[in-house]
């Protein structure tokens, strides 16, 4: 009797209770915005109400299970992520709302002589219900930050699409831009981008993720370490799209001071490669570059297990990414060891390969080789006789290096000196 007159009691209360608690939180945080709903009446106000009837409705009932508005509290916590604000501030403005709530309902529960224990328990159960409401605003907190996080990444993707986008007819732009750029302009090298469209486009899209354009960029292409693979993190100002099978990034000003050091750090357990640095209009071409060497650490002819930089590798992508080119020219190059023996052509091979290298005498080729010198000398006159007079022409000898390095390159050849 004396838990349904409590309730009846506080029910008659509800309205201006929730009036005064209003009133005193607005003062105490006077820069809290009001939201008013279709009817005109402040959010705050009903949320305020109905958590209000809530709270007693479940003691009439004796319920074990409190019903909370729920729409109104995600509302409020949707609000807080949408604005950029912590939960910090929305919880003490509930708290604040509790403590004042339980002076009235305490001095309700006076005046129909409710026990001190009972008393107690009512107290409990309304702190229980504050962490209700808190989790239900926490609730709508994180879907609006999830909402904002995944529009991020949606956004983010297409600015990088963009950036990466293959520029069909701007290789002379980009030449131009090159030149200028190493005419001390460097405003410049920004080349097919600077055209009103194309600029207009990429700036409207950064600007909408907050990303500042930079000079000059190198876009990495990542292998996962596994499929579930949690993304790296690589800091708001590189650009991450991890919804291709390969993931793909934009480094900007990647030659700054602690910027390698720093990407050596966040990639750590991942593997992949990282293209050139480049003008920013000229992103697609690092992305090329770092394509080409994932593919040939697929193949096992560059290193695996790390993040590497193309530019150090650049005779491994210079001469084995034209493999149809290269073979071709090695067919013609090294057609007089076709009549040797798979053993002894090798040897001859790495001979030449040598002494092209050091263009030294026996003593220098046989050190690099760790044979004899006469070993050596019997070999190059092998060499003489199979080659004749191309080996002292500057461009078959520039032609025989390049495909032999490559054949090197490949594991073909022995890696010696």
């Amino acid at each position: 009797m004396q838990v349904r007159q409590f309730a009846a009691l506080a029910l008659d209360e509800v309205p201006s209770l929730a009036q005064d608690i209003l009133r005193e939180i607005r003062a105490e945080y006077p820069g809290l915005p009001v939201v008013l709903d279709d009817s005109g009446e402040p959010m705050a106000l009903i949320g305020i109400r109905r958590a209000l009837e809530g709270f007693v409705q479940q003691l009439a009932s004796a319920e074990g299970r409190p019903c909370y508005p729920l729409e109104v509290f995600q509302e409020f916590g949707r609000g807080e992520g949408l604005h950029g604000r912590s939960l910090d501030s929305l919880q003490a403005i509930y708290r604040l709302g509790v403590r004042l709530a339980w002076r009235r309902l305490a001095e309700i529960g006076q005046k129909i002589e409710i026990p001190p224990p009972a008393m107690y328990e009512l107290a409990e159960s309304g702190f229980e219900y504050l962490d209700g409401l808190v989790d239900q605003s926490v609730r709508g907190y994180a879907e609006a930050a999830a909402r904002q996080a995944g529009e991020r990444l949606r956004l983010q993707r297409k600015l990088m699409e963009l950036l990466l986008a293959e520029r069909r007819g701007d290789s002379g732009a980009g030449a131009s831009a090159g030149a200028g750029a190493g005419a001390g302009s460097g405003a410049g090298s920004l080349s097919a981008s600077r055209r009103p469209g194309a600029r207009s486009a990429l700036d409207e899209r950064a600007a909408r993720v907050g990303w500042q354009l930079p000079e000059r960029v190198a876009v990495g292409v990542l292998l996962r370490p596994a499929r579930e693979a949690v993304a790296p993190a690589v800091g708001q100002g590189v650009l991450l799209d991890m919804e291709t099978e390969q993931p793909r990034m934009v480094v900007p000003d990647p030659e700054a001071a602690g910027r390698p050091e720093l990407l050596r750090r966040t990639m750590a357990g991942w593997s992949g490669a990282i293209g050139p640095p480049v003008p920013l209009a000229d992103a697609a071409k690092s992305l090329r570059w770092a394509e080409a060497a994932v593919r040939l650490m697929e193949r096992g002819l560059l290193p695996s297990g790390e993040v590497l930089h193309c530019t150090e590798h650049t005779e491994a992508l210079v001469l084995l990414q034209p493999e149809e080119l290269i073979e071709d020219l090695a067919r013609r190059c090294l057609a007089p060891l076709a009549h040797c023996g798979p053993a002894h052509g090798r040897r001859l091979a790495e001979t030449l390969l040598a002494w092209l290298e050091t263009r030294g005498g026996a003593p220098e080729v046989a050190a690099r080789l760790g044979v004899h010198p006469q070993t050596v000398r019997y070999r190059l006159r092998q060499i003489r006789e199979l080659w004749g007079d191309e080996v002292d022409d500057p461009d078959r000898r520039f032609e025989l290096e390049l495909v032999l390095r490559a054949r090197r390159l490949r594991g073909e050849l022995g890696r010696v000196g």
